[in-house]
């Protein structure tokens, strides 16, 4: 299966994509109104950390699917799908700040490291896109497997990069 047929799939089925895209912040909203001052709390952080997930990382694969499509397939903003690339940004958007109105995403297990994941994944796309925009041609006769491991040292100097940037880990 392609991404193309999965995608035609959920099409298929839109009354699903929606009803999962609007449960989750429907639940973060029933959360924040039953635990009023204890989300930072233990039973109640972690129900919030799988909503956030629930809704950060369709969110993100959205949001990155539409950085792609629109930068380098260059792709038409008029032909957007609203259930892929809409529909879980604002699940994505609105969750983090009913979330948010209730607990410090500080307390929340996990979320700094998905806040890492956004930032490798949108440096990642800006050296892309500045590979793209330039022309470069790198390496025309090399073999997969060292481009592999260029592309992981690379990764791996980013992440290191980003973490020295932001200062190292928080405790709490």
């Amino acid at each position: 299966m392609t991404l193309q047929e999965l995608f035609n799939r959920i099409a298929d089925y839109p009354q699903l994509v929606l009803f999962f895209f609007g449960v989750v912040p429907l639940a973060a909203w029933i959360l924040g109104s039953v635990s009023r001052g204890e989300g930072h709390l233990s039973p109640w952080k972690y129900i919030y950390a799988v909503l956030i997930y629930l809704a950060a990382i369709p969110g993100i694969f959205a949001v990155t699917l539409s950085v792609y499509l629109f930068l380098f397939e260059r792709r038409s903003i008029l032909d957007t799908d609203l259930y892929i690339q809409v529909a879980p940004v604002m699940s994505m958007a609105t969750t983090l700040l009913l979330i948010r109105k209730n607990v410090d995403l500080d307390w929340i297990p996990g979320f700094d490291r998905l806040s890492g994941l956004i930032a490798m994944i949108a440096a990642a796309m800006v050296i892309m896109w500045l590979v793209d925009r330039t022309h470069l041609v790198v390496f025309s006769y090399l073999r997969f497997e060292y481009a592999l491991i260029i592309f992981l040292l690379l990764f791996l100097v980013i992440r290191y990069s980003w973490g020295r940037f932001i200062g190292g880990k928080r405790t709490r």
